[in-house]
């Protein structure tokens, strides 16, 4: 456990430090890396382990610099999922590149390596959320 207390630790210095690069915080760069696809609020807020009013405000910050958009869901249009726009979508993946340029341990792991520690951290940590 110290291992991956350690790793985590590494991963959220850098992923403030390249978020700040970005103009954002922790928080929104986290949000903005949770986006792969389109997710309600509540979601979001139990993905980032957070109040969901805490989300409308790290919400309406990335809206107001075009970063997300709120959309109603199909099923539901009372429930609003948040969508990453064009601009988000470059923003997170200039991000990734940055985290992965910052940890050289990373950059260390060849193709074979990086699928079995993303295997291993899935079997340890599935996702929730779907």
């Amino acid at each position: 456990m110290e291992h991956l207390a350690h790793a985590a630790a590494c991963y959220y210095r850098s992923f403030a430090v390249v978020a700040a690069g970005q103009g954002l915080t922790l928080i929104q760069g986290k949000m903005l890396s949770l986006l792969g696809r389109p997710l309600p609020m509540r979601a979001l807020a139990e993905l980032l382990g957070c109040d969901a009013s805490n989300v409308t405000g790290i919400v309406d910050r990335l809206e107001a610099r075009g970063l997300v958009r709120r959309e109603a869901a199909p099923a539901d249009r009372r429930v609003k999922t948040v969508v990453l726009t064009p601009e988000g979508e470059e923003a997170v993946r200039r991000i990734r590149a940055d985290i992965v340029a910052g940890l050289p341990g990373l950059e260390q792991l060849d193709d074979h390596d990086r699928r079995t520690l993303q295997d291993l951290l899935d079997r340890a940590f599935p996702h929730t959320t779907g």
